[in-house]
């Protein structure tokens, strides 16, 4: 069954580089962060990872706790961690789950129950292993992507998103098309006029189940 928006997000055992965890003991009370990609040494899947590297600063401001997931092993990825922080220029300090039984791959939907990758396995054969999976402290699924093999994940775009969730999850509200931080806002259609003057103070109402506010 697939895993959907609200869904509690499994709560799995793993090794990693930074040694075992359990999933929900690892998200605490923050929020947090599993970003796929199906095979270590990869050249897309390197400089993502050193994307989220750089990012480390924005992760820490936000709450945010950030894990990576591979189909390869512990050792492969503390070697391919070198690799990370030459492109990036900075320490990889998140962990990498070493994921080469595929079962969190298949509890996160990533890959079919009946998946099975021979010795020898290439990224081809985990391709659908490309998804960025946003959690909330309550360990529930708040928001999920997929990329193909050819085209690199944009973290600006996922940590812009992460604004979007922790601001409407903070404040009660919706966040419009290409919202950034510090733009207004939309008010629920479920909040009555009176209601959102007393929660928001002054609002537009640019249509009658469109209104907007600032923070």
């Amino acid at each position: 069954m697939s895993l959907r928006i609200n869904d509690t997000v499994p709560n799995f055992t793993a090794d990693t580089d930074h040694g075992e965890i359990k999933f929900h003991d690892f998200i605490g009370d923050s929020w947090a962060i599993l970003f796929s990609h199906p095979k270590d040494f990869t050249p897309v899947c390197t400089t993502e990872f050193g994307a989220v590297a750089r990012l480390a600063d924005e992760w820490e401001k936000r709450g945010t706790k950030v894990i990576g997931i591979s189909v390869d092993g512990v050792e492969e990825h503390k070697e391919w961690k070198g690799d990370i922080e030459k492109v990036a220029g900075t320490k990889a300090g998140f962990p990498i789950i070493a994921d080469e039984d595929l079962e969190v791959s298949k509890a996160f939907d990533m890959l079919p129950a009946e998946a099975y990758m021979p010795d020898g396995r290439t990224p081809n054969d985990s391709a659908t292993v490309r998804a960025v999976f946003i959690i909330g402290p309550d360990k529930k699924l708040k928001l999920s992507m997929t990329y193909p093999m050819n085209v690199g994940r944009n973290f600006a775009e996922v940590l812009r998103a992460l604004d979007a969730l922790q601001t409407a999850a903070k404040n009660t509200v919706a966040t419009p098309a290409d919202w950034q931080v510090g733009q207004d806002v939309v008010i629920p259609t479920s909040v009555s006029d009176e209601d959102a003057k007393s929660k928001y103070g002054d609002f537009e109402t640019v249509l009658p189940y469109l209104r907007m506010t600032k923070l």
